[in-house]
């Protein structure tokens, strides 16, 4: 509202900022959570390696830290519906801190073995996942509370986690090479302590954030409920499920990269942990770019085309190159391009799930659908750290490049991603909205519609 003359009154402009707020603090949050996690991205290898020398140890440690993750969003979506979002996101981020905390601090005192890091990346894994999980399913509701759309709200959330990993990525890098990785590993201790603390004072209040109270008590039966609900609504929809299997696989591959082969290959050929910072941070900041264009241009596009164009861009050239040069240059540059392709991807997606998933079912959909897709990702490390010690980098590079490359290609494949590209589905055409569905009791998903009886969105 205005005042005859036109200008806001100051209530006004205390309920904009009171509506945009909470959507700022999750944004924030996540940001500092996921600069953290650039940290561990990059300490966490060279802490392993420093101290075991082995490649094959490093894969196990990586192995370790990623099946949590996967148990945790496989079971947690009930949860943190139960538990609320705002609850679950500040205890996610303590109880990770304080893992992360410990590896250095019993390195100092001497009494740090493998298999005590190996426990606490496997307890910083299964904490971490519902914490982002829950900041994540937040997104639309604070969004529309804050007069945001949804695909900018989609792509914004993106680009910030890839400023925040752009960010972490370059600071590792040079601490790791000039302080040491167990410095590294501190100051990711804290990060996760300063996104607890903006949680707790920025989400206060905030219905969708808290625990649902208008349901039944969480007993085993009706737990197992709410996660045959989930799952039964994302595998009745073959676009989701496409989307999954996709993702599952190239997941998996991803994780041998970032924690097995970037930091071998920086180790061996590119002259240590500060090219390693320096490339995954132009990777992360071209990602960044490539996220804030799709949401100022973007959304125009059709989705499958912009989704299938950026994975063959981003997915298979960076391992190529690095399995046919030893320099960092010809890297740097294509971890340039690929960053701009998959910085496409996560709007595309999130905007895809938010319009496909009606927020009572978000978060056991997204829980059922983040497990899927996390479902390889143990298996990366260390398949890539046994293959490395087994047959060499550069086979293991092309190998797996290969494989990328043709998993890539699903979107132009398969009839079902077209539904990419169909107009979001209303409660009457089969997709119950948020009303619709009981939070008492578990309702019966509804299919999500197929390609072929809508236009396209964009």
């Amino acid at each position: 509202m205005t005042v005859p003359g036109g200008n806001e009154t100051a209530a006004d402009t205390g309920a904009a900022k009171n509506a945009r707020g909470p959507l700022a603090t999750v944004l924030t949050a996540n940001a500092v959570s996921i600069t953290g996690n650039s940290l561990t991205l990059i300490g966490v290898p060279w802490f392993a390696l420093d101290t075991t020398g082995s490649p094959g140890k490093a894969g196990f440690v990586a192995f370790c830290a990623a099946l949590p993750v996967l148990l945790s969003t496989l079971a947690g979506g009930p949860v943190i519906d139960r538990l609320g979002r705002r609850r679950v996101s500040i205890a996610s981020d303590l109880v990770c801190g304080l893992a992360l905390a410990m590896i250095p601090l019993l390195h100092h005192l001497g009494v740090l073995e493998f298999w005590m890091l190996c426990a606490l990346m496997a307890v910083t894994g299964l904490f971490h996942a519902p914490g982002e999980m829950a900041r994540h399913v937040l997104v639309p509701d604070l969004a529309q509370r804050a007069g945001t759309a949804l695909p900018r709200a989609a792509s914004l959330y993106d680009a910030v986690a890839r400023g925040a990993r752009m960010t972490g990525a370059a600071v590792a890098g040079l601490l790791v090479a000039f302080l040491g990785a167990d410095t590294v590993l501190f100051l990711d201790a804290a990060t996760f302590g300063l996104s607890a603390l903006l949680v707790t004072a920025g989400l206060r209040g905030v219905p969708s954030a808290e625990p649902m109270r208008d349901g039944p008590r969480l007993s085993p039966a009706r737990y197992r409920a709410d996660l045959r609900e989930g799952y039964a609504y994302l595998f009745r929809s073959r676009l989701l499920l496409g989307i999954m299997v996709m993702v599952m696989v190239t997941n998996g591959l991803a994780q041998s990269w970032s924690s097995v082969l970037l930091p071998v290959h920086a180790r061996e050929e590119l002259g240590g942990p500060a090219a390693q910072g320096l490339l995954v941070s132009v990777f992360a900041g071209c990602a960044l770019a490539g996220a804030l264009l799709y949401g100022a241009v973007g959304v125009r596009l059709p989705r499958r085309a912009v989704f299938a164009a950026g994975f063959l861009v981003g997915g298979a050239p960076p391992y190529v190159v690095a399995a046919l040069t030893d320099t960092t240059a010809p890297l740097l540059v294509t971890l340039a391009a690929a960053g701009f392709g998959v910085g496409v991807l996560n709007p595309i997606l999130t905007t895809v799930m938010y319009e496909q998933v009606p927020e009572a079912l978000r978060s056991r959909v997204v829980g059922a659908s983040t497990a899927g897709v996390l479902l390889t990702t143990p298996l990366g490390g260390l398949a890539a750290g046994f293959l490395v010690e087994r047959v060499g980098l550069t086979p293991t590079l092309l190998g797996i490049g290969g494989l990328y490359f043709l998993t890539t290609l699903a979107p132009l494949v398969f009839p079902s991603w077209r539904g990419m590209d169909a107009t979001p589905a209303t409660p009457a055409e089969g997709i119950p909205d948020a009303g619709s569905v009981s939070s008492s009791g578990p309702s019966t998903p509804a299919p999500v519609p197929g390609p072929g009886g809508t236009r396209p969105r964009r």
